[in-house]
């Protein structure tokens, strides 16, 4: 109990001290972390593009390696959901909130906007948007969730360790890992966890607020997204509080209804032919510069340099702050697999999903804008989705649909993270009090709110590039220690075999 006390207390000080600080003096958290991110991604980016590529390079290597037929459980224990289940809740974890925010919005900012290589609007610029959209949300996206989620279930199936990061650490530094330096490691779990979450709640009443606006012209400002947040804050914990599973298993399949019926009817009336054909030449694309986008970081362009720092480095921070949360749903889903099946279909599955919808999504914006049908890069980048739906039948209808998405990921997403962040500070316990649930609840809401508050969409990006860099650190650690316990395991099986000769 000692041990969630400091956890819990430790991160909640933590955050209560950013956003009394952020509703006190919201330009001067505004300062702070701008300052802070333009320090890191400055000084410290070329270690955010090696530190991702080596995940990507790991999760290969597990893949191809003996330690691939490793079962994340006992070596009897059987997967508790079959392909076809493990699939759908892979491809739920990599649909969000992110995807609907940015699937047309990305590609449309890189053809027509701010190229990473080519005139705006040019072919080129077209072809290069959606390879590095793919680059974005492919392979060094998910190979960060796969490394933390693939960890903690090889820690917690197979060695039977409460399912905290810092129970991770302890082949590598001992009986550490259940003290002070454990507890540090939790709170900045913790801390990333809820920044990463809140910020794409934050991204989510934006969106929403932006659907409102395009609709119906309800203005779009911080008073409108407090009002989206409170509603929605409401929804959320009444079911955390509750503990109402079912309504949240019904939610979570009412999203994959949802994000079905838009990418389907986009399919269907958007320009197939073109999307498909960029998605088939992107995927080419994608895999043969696959190494040189991991490791483009301009140092004599400053132009390029900023666009770097704009959206890769900023992705690569999302995504880390996002994996304790990411992490620990993928982990608990996935007892009795092996680790190469497991880290083949994190990759692959939602990267998969991740790809098509940004073809379909982000080729129907580009389409609009080549052919002069609509100028969708006028509109804001939250009004981006809202603006292609405008132009085809029902889109006015799809346009309802997509808001209702983007509430239902809000609600499911938020209350998913009430239940992660109670348990990484309740010991690990998979059974977290309500009373924890409401605080974690209300921190989230009240984090994306001051977020807003102090400077909008760019104090979310800020907020998630400066938590992203301890958890980053702690993940490398992660790493070494898997390796250390693998080995141990394959010197143990050696031991075994000799006896038994």
């Amino acid at each position: 109990m000692k041990k969630v006390t400091v956890v819990f207390w430790g991160a909640l000080i933590i955050l209560l001290c950013i956003v009394l600080f952020g509703a006190i003096a919201p330009t001067g958290l505004e300062g702070i972390t701008g300052n802070l991110q333009a320090f890191i991604t400055e000084t410290l980016g070329w270690y955010y593009l090696l530190v991702v590529s080596i995940f990507v390079l790991i999760c290969l290597f597990l893949i191809a390696s003996p330690y691939g037929r490793i079962k994340l459980g006992k070596p009897d224990d059987k997967p508790d959901y079959n392909y076809p289940t493990w699939f759908a809740m892979l491809y739920s974890a990599g649909m969000g909130i992110g995807l609907v925010f940015w699937g047309a919005a990305e590609p449309l900012s890189h053809a027509m906007i701010d190229s990473p290589t080519s005139e705006p609007g040019s072919n080129q610029a077209i072809l290069d948007a959606m390879r590095f959209t793919f680059f974005h949300w492919g392979l060094h996206a998910w190979a960060i969730y796969a490394i933390v989620a693939l960890i903690l279930a090889y820690f917690k199936f197979r060695k039977g360790a409460p399912g905290l990061i810092s129970s991770t650490l302890e082949p590598l530094i001992g009986k550490h890992a259940h003290g002070f330096v454990g507890h540090v490691v939790d709170i900045i779990a913790v801390t990333a966890t809820v920044i990463g979450v809140s910020s794409t709640l934050g991204f989510g009443a934006v969106q929403i607020n932006g659907g409102l606006n395009y609709l119906f012209g309800i203005e779009s400002n911080f008073l409108v997204q407090l009002m989206i947040i409170s509603v929605v804050t409401v929804l959320f914990l009444i079911s955390a509080y509750t503990g109402l599973n079912r309504g949240i298993k019904y939610l979570s399949n009412v999203n994959m209804i949802l994000a079905i019926t838009l990418f389907t009817f986009m399919f269907s009336v958007g320009p197939t032919l073109f999307s498909m054909n960029l998605f088939t030449n992107t995927i080419g694309t994608y895999i043969q510069t696959l190494p040189s986008m991991s490791f483009r970081l301009s140092p004599l362009d400053g132009e390029s340099r900023e666009w770097i720092n704009g959206w890769t480095i900023f992705f690569w921070a999302w995504w880390i702050a996002w994996a304790p949360f990411v992490g620990s749903f993928i982990a608990r889903v996935s007892k009795g697999r092996t680790i190469r099946e497991f880290v083949t279909a994190v990759l692959l599955v939602p990267c998969a999903v991740g790809f098509l919808w940004a073809s379909i999504f982000g080729g129907a914006a580009i389409n609009l804008e080549v052919s002069g049908i609509d100028a969708i890069s006028d509109l804001a980048t939250e009004e981006v989705l809202f603006g292609v739906f405008s132009n085809f039948p029902l889109g006015q209808l799809m346009s309802m649909v997509a808001i209702l998405l983007i509430c239902t990921f809000f609600i499911t997403s938020a209350d998913s993270g009430t239940f992660i962040l109670g348990m990484q500070t309740t010991g690990g316990s998979l059974t977290p009090s309500k009373t924890i649930k409401l605080v974690w609840g209300l921190m989230l809401s009240a984090t994306a709110l001051i977020l807003l508050y102090s400077d909008g969409l760019q104090a979310l990006e800020n907020a998630l590039i400066i938590a992203a860099l301890p958890f980053s650190i702690i993940m490398v650690l992660m790493i070494f220690s898997l390796f250390k316990a693998l080995a141990q395991e394959k010197q143990s099986e050696r031991g075994k075999t000799k006896k038994s000769a």
